[in-house]
């Protein structure tokens, strides 16, 4: 059984950095891993993801040029690097880990979710 952990969230203000991270357990096999995240009172949205082996990249427009997403295949774990942050970045970011290449920017194609973490932007 698969988990994953984040954390790093926390408040910053505008213009600022955050690193988040993701630390998966148990028996963990993965081919995309990606960050979501949903604001208050709208739907979940696709941040980024990572290929597991190859570690090619794709970001949303939104974040694209801010944010960078690594990986260390060693110790199982996925980072977000969000840089000039901005308070529509707000929102509970989650880490999920899928078996498939398909479609990395929704939501159903990942099968294992962290528990999510708050980065809050003040302006």
């Amino acid at each position: 059984q698969v988990q994953l952990a984040e954390s790093g969230g926390g408040l910053v203000q505008a213009g600022g950095s955050l690193r988040l991270s993701c630390a998966a357990s148990g028996r963990f096999s993965t081919y995309t891993m990606a960050w979501f995240r949903q604001a208050p009172g709208k739907e979940r949205e696709f941040v980024g993801a990572i290929r597991w082996i190859s570690g090619s990249t794709y970001y949303a427009d939104s974040v694209k040029g801010r944010f960078t997403i690594t990986r260390d295949n060693a110790k199982n774990s996925v980072y977000l690097q969000m840089d000039n942050l901005k308070p529509e970045d707000t929102a509970v970011y989650y880490c999920a880990s899928g078996n498939s290449g398909t479609y990395y920017y929704e939501g159903p194609m990942y099968a294992y979710w962290g528990q999510g973490t708050q980065v809050t932007v003040s302006s």
